[in-house]
Parts: C-alpha cells; structure tokens; sequence
C-alpha cells in the first residue's frame, strides 16, 4: 500500500493535464517537436518535464494600428487601422513552424509592406471617398500574397480602414469643393425649377392665345349680327330709356339718357 501511494506521488510529478477551451486549439510539443495531433477541445495528458501545451485562439482577431500611410502626390495620410484573421484549426501547427507564437508581428509587416505599395497608387484624397474600399481590397489580396509565401494557415479576413485624418490644407481644399459642389447643386435645381415655372407660363399663354384665336374665328358676320339682335333683345326689356347709336347692325354705343341729362346740367 506504501509503495502503491509513492508510485502516484511519482506519476503526479511525471503527468499533467491541459484543458482545450471552444473557440482554441491545443498542441503538444515534445523536446521541441510539435505533435501531429492537434486537439479542438477537451484535455490533453503530458509530461511537464519534456513536454508542453501550446493553446492557440482559432476565433477572429483583430490587430489594431496607427500608421501615417503615403500618397501618390508624396503626402503622409494618417489611418487607423484593423487587420481581422483567424487561424485555421488543422494548420496550425505550420504557423507555429514557420512563424512562431509571435506571427502577429509577421501580420503587421505583411501590412506595412502592402499597405505603401498600394496607397502610393491613390490621391490622398480617395483614401477619403467611396475609393477606400477598393484601396482595402487591394492591401488585403496583396497582403494573402505576401503571407502566403511564409507561412500557410492564417486566413486574413479583411484590412478596414476605420478613421482617415487628412493634412489639414487637403482637408480645408476638399470641404471647400464639397461646398461649391453643393452651392452649384442648389443653384441648378432653383434654376431647373424656373425652368419648369416658364414653360408651365408658356404653355398656359399658348393655350389662351389658341382659345381666343379659336374664339375669333368661329365670329362669323352671321353669328355678330345674331349676338346683336339678342343684344336689342335685352336692351328692349329693360326699364330705363336708352340712347343707341348703331350703324343698324350692331350696338355701338348705349347710353342712359338720365345720366346723359345730369352730365349736361353740370
């Protein structure tokens, strides 16, 4: 029973355990020798003396920077930067080969590198418009090409571009643009709009002149002399005398004499 309890006691000193979390993988590592089997989750068994656990995270990472990234016309435009990866499970070990535990720095010289090569392509400028996707996309498939060459396993997910900070004289010229931009947008739409408003006036003046032009014609000498015996008509029925003074066809002139009468007296 004594020597059962000192063979524990020796087997404690001689094992050890590890437990794999979701979300990493665990490999063991053996008088310098990485294992073959990769393990995603559970525990793993080793030696202390000769071995080890190396634990990495396989969930999406996010390398944070600050850089001053050149132009095409020679100006330093400052960015902040995020670089999001991830580690494939089953390659991990020859990340850990070829780059070691500290290949985020590799990640972030693979940046830097791509990142001059294809903002030195762009105007300060597009770093600030709709460009800066398309500029993200370039650093990124150049950055998988770059990374490939060293090391395979990481994925690189995307390059994000979060926050540009212009030299100021830039920054001022652009908003001055974007504001004449702006004035001459409004400026076009007061104009469309008179536009609008004056062919609505010529349409309508078209259209007065045509009716009374269609009026004109339909006054015939027949339908005058009509509109002249419903004129007598009328004036016939009324109870005030009237003065006419006609060319016999038509009504020229009507006149009430009552008031003919008080003009003479003054």
């Amino acid at each position: 029973m004594k020597n059962f309890g000192i063979l524990v006691m020796v087997l404690s000193l001689f094992t050890s355990c590890a437990v794999v979390r979701p979300g990493e993988v665990g490999i063991k590592q053996t008088l310098g020798k990485f294992s073959e089997d990769i393990k995603t989750q559970g525990t793993i068994v080793y030696n202390p003396l000769i071995s080890r656990i190396i634990k990495e995270s396989t969930q999406t990472s996010n390398i944070k920077l600050l850089l001053s990234l050149p132009s095409k016309e020679g100006l330093s435009v400052n960015s902040e930067i995020s670089i999001l990866y991830r580690l494939e499970a089953n390659k991990v070990t020859s990340v850990l080969e070829n780059l070691g535990q500290n290949y985020e720095s590799v990640i972030t010289s693979v940046f830097r590198s791509a990142a001059s090569d294809v903002c030195a392509q762009f105007f300060a400028k597009d770093m600030h418009s709709g460009m800066r996707a398309d500029i993200e996309k370039e650093i990124l498939n150049k950055m998988k090409v770059n990374l490939e060459k060293q090391a395979d396993g990481i994925d690189l997910i995307a390059v994000l571009m979060k926050r540009i900070q212009l030299p100021r004289g830039l920054a001022s010229s652009i908003e001055r643009k974007l504001q004449a931009e702006q004035d001459a947008m409004r400026l076009k739409f007061v104009i469309d709009q008179e536009k609008l408003e004056a062919e609505r006036k010529i349409i309508s003046a078209k259209g007065e002149r045509d009716a009374q032009l269609i009026i004109a014609e339909g006054l015939t000498p027949g339908i005058i002399r009509l509109k002249a015996i419903e004129a007598f008509k009328e004036l016939a029925k009324s109870n005030n005398a009237k003065t006419i003074i006609t060319d016999g066809k038509t009504p020229l002139i009507v006149g009430n004499d009552k008031e003919e009468t008080q003009k003479k007296e003054k």
